[in-house]
């Protein structure tokens, strides 16, 4: 069997992996969809699609995961009634979706698609929000998310991105954190 999770991996942080791998006691095969694989360069979205796909390589290079693991970048077409139609042509067939995330579950329900509620992991500590702001302000972000990740976001100076694109041209410049 094969199941789909969707996430923006903004970063790809250790709850993404607790959840992967409850993912990967159920099901054969995962495909991983990076949702709103456009965007990039802003608060919310500081990374690119290529960007996260490497993170999420370099997180399940250990392990078994990346042999049972598809890594699919899809762009959001903002049009909710055709989104799982969409999605389904753009990825390999699967069997169930893993997701909170309500509209999502909605949107796969209404589509008559099996829909599976992970567990959260640590949600008040592992959650890409929590992360990008400590990473803003010089906090142990990296502590939150699989080494190669952090390695990886100190390499493209990530850190250094999602502070600058935080900013305003009012804004004092402020020192990144380093690792």
């Amino acid at each position: 069997m094969r199941g789909l999770y969707i996430g923006r991996f903004q970063p790809y942080h250790l709850g993404h992996q607790a959840v992967l791998e409850k993912i990967a006691r159920e099901m054969d095969e995962i495909v991983i969809v990076i949702g709103s694989a456009q965007e990039s360069h802003t608060l919310e979205n500081p990374f690119t699609a290529g960007e996260r796909m490497e993170m999420i390589w370099a997180a399940l290079a250990k392990g078994d995961l990346r042999n049972i693991c598809y890594v699919i970048p899809v762009q959001d077409i903002n049009r909710n009634a055709i989104w799982v139609s969409h999605l389904q042509s753009m990825v390999p067939s699967f069997d169930a979706v893993f997701s909170n995330n309500p509209l999502v579950v909605r949107l796969f329900s209404e589509a008559e698609v099996e829909v599976r509620k992970p567990p959260m992991y640590r949600r008040d500590m592992y959650s890409g929000t929590a992360i990008r702001r400590l990473m803003r302000e010089g906090g142990d972000w990296p502590a939150l998310v699989p080494e190669p990740v952090a390695l990886l976001i100190a390499r493209m100076g990530g850190v250094e991105r999602l502070v600058q694109v935080s900013g305003s041209d009012n804004s004092p410049r402020r020192s990144p954190a380093k690792i």
